[in-house]
């Protein structure tokens, strides 16, 4: 059998070399990440977390989330900024995951590139390791595959995992949701990295805008606007469930608020969310202007401002509205749970209700 050597990989447009490049300029924003638990260090074929912790509980869940940034990473490729991209990627992982109640311990990353650019690829996990740091979890692992024919020399995609634990009687859910609860919500940062498809076809394909477009009513370019990076909540989320009885946390990603809120509530309970307690970031105004959307669909594909629920009984709501808010998470109270007029289906029901402040 002939040996397919480097320089025959390179002819055919992978660059080991690279990668290797790659792997050491990632090294040190890998390195700030490492919690105590990680038994060795980037370059084994697989990361080691000491399971030592987890034996400590008493009933322990291991919890899982999956996830990828989706099409905003086109906004930074043309952009050519990919520092803060990893800030979409955790949101979408250990957000999914804490509100189960569960901590998150570590995520792996996968990155498929059409060319390794080692600046571009440690660019892009400084951002995930930046991320990390900020949810309190580990980057154990990830992997840098290199896709020439499949994907452009300057096109990439980035999806990850995270693992989570979680004391079973500590676990958040439907089942602990009750008539009388209010729903406290917490801001999103913006578009957060959801409904891209439908905000890059209205605003760039059918609008002709550009992304260096300076726009008056975001008061930065385009282009800033649609890369602020997804807000991590993980750290706040936990403090909040370590100081409040919380009975469920709801992660608004795609889908929009009403649906992503249905998914934690049980059947016989409807939720009522009032929008004139907040209003919403003039980018969601603007996408639904210049589109000509209806509200309806506006709010079943973009967060509308929220990035996530809590629910909670209503005596503890103005102490868990402080606490977010004195960890910089602009919070507020947004509506209540009531019993369900007509109970119908496996789980409750969400109405928005009023017209934004």
């Amino acid at each position: 059998m002939t040996h397919v050597g480097s320089s025959a990989y390179a002819a055919a447009g992978v660059d080991i070399e690279a990668g290797d490049r790659a792997v050491q300029l990632m090294k040190s924003s890998v390195k700030r990440t490492e919690r105590s638990e990680v038994i060795g260090g980037i370059g084994g074929f697989a990361g080691l977390f000491d399971a030592s912790k987890i034996a400590r509980y008493q009933h322990p869940v291991l919890a899982t989330s999956t996830d990828g940034v989706g099409t905003k990473v086109a906004i930074a490729q043309a952009m050519d900024i990919h520092d803060t991209i990893g800030f979409d990627l955790m949101g979408m992982l250990v957000d999914d995951l804490v509100v189960t109640g569960a901590e998150p311990l570590w995520v792996t990353d996968y990155i498929a590139c059409g060319k390794v650019v080692p600046e571009r690829i440690a660019g892009i996990v400084k951002g995930i390791a930046d991320a990390c740091v900020v949810a309190g979890c580990s980057l154990l692992g990830g992997e840098v595959a290199e896709h020439p024919g499949l994907l452009g020399p300057d096109e990439y995609d980035v999806a990850g995992a995270t693992t989570g634990v979680v004391e079973h009687d500590a676990m958040l859910g439907p089942d602990l949701v009750r008539p009388g609860d209010v729903a406290v919500a917490m801001a999103s940062s913006g578009l957060h990295s959801n409904g891209y498809s439908l905000v890059r076809k209205v605003l760039l394909a059918d609008a002709g805008w550009s992304l260096d477009r300076d726009v008056p009513e975001l008061g930065r370019r385009l282009g800033e606007e649609l890369l602020e990076p997804t807000k991590v909540y993980a750290l706040d989320a936990l403090a909040l469930i370590e100081a409040h009885d919380v009975h469920a946390m709801s992660h608004i990603t795609g889908g929009g608020l009403a649906n992503n809120l249905a998914r934690v509530l049980p059947a016989g309970v409807t939720v009522t969310i009032e929008r004139s307690s907040w209003q919403p970031p003039a980018i969601f105004g603007l996408v639904q202007q210049v589109g000509g959307i209806a509200e309806n669909d506006i709010e079943a594909t973009l967060n509308q401002g929220v990035g996530m629920i809590a629910l909670l009984p209503a005596e503890q709501a103005d102490a868990a509205v402080a606490l977010l808010n004195g960890r910089g998470v602009s919070s507020w109270i947004c509506g209540h749970v009531e019993a369900a007029a007509e109970p119908a289906g496996e789980q409750g029901t969400v109405e928005l209700v009023g017209a934004h402040g």
